[in-house]
């Protein structure tokens, strides 16, 4: 069983990046990877900052823990993102093999789960943590950008 403690000391980690991605004017998303109770991997939004719709903080992530690690797989290790991923993150976890993925808000329109996109059979998924920061983050963000 996961210690909740544990996992809300890392979601706030992926909050921080969330803040990054903000400060960039990017949408406000925050990874952190973490094995063996450490941060091996951070990552936020740079979609905007790079021009390239694939750079989601995931995949930045994804790309920065298995340079970490030395392969492409992510076993035993937890990806801690702020928004649920969307169907292309969540596909680049399919094939990482990731252990664990834990998300704060859900993205009820783009969200992987909306879609139906798999997850590796072995990944456990737990959701809501920090959910009530990461939603605000992401509603001041988009109420910002519409006024």
């Amino acid at each position: 069983m996961q210690d909740p403690l544990n996992d809300d000391f890392f979601m706030k980690k992926a909050l921080g990046e969330a803040q990054q991605a903000l400060e960039k004017g990017e949408v406000p998303v925050g990874v952190v990877v973490v094995a063996h109770g450490q941060v091996i991997a951070r990552g936020h939004n740079l979609t905007e900052t790079l021009t390239d719709v694939t750079a989601h903080a995931e995949m930045q992530a994804i790309t920065a823990a298995a340079n970490y690690i030395g392969g492409k797989y992510l076993h035993d290790c937890t990806l801690y993102v702020t928004l649920e991923p969307c169907s292309m993150c969540a596909g680049a976890l399919y094939w990482s093999q990731l252990s664990r993925l834990v998300f704060g808000a859900a993205d009820e329109k783009r969200g992987y789960r909306h879609h139906q996109t798999p997850l590796h059979p072995k990944t456990k998924v737990t959701t809501g943590v920090c959910e009530q920061e990461a939603s605000q983050l992401l509603l001041s963000f988009f109420k910002h950008k519409r006024t």
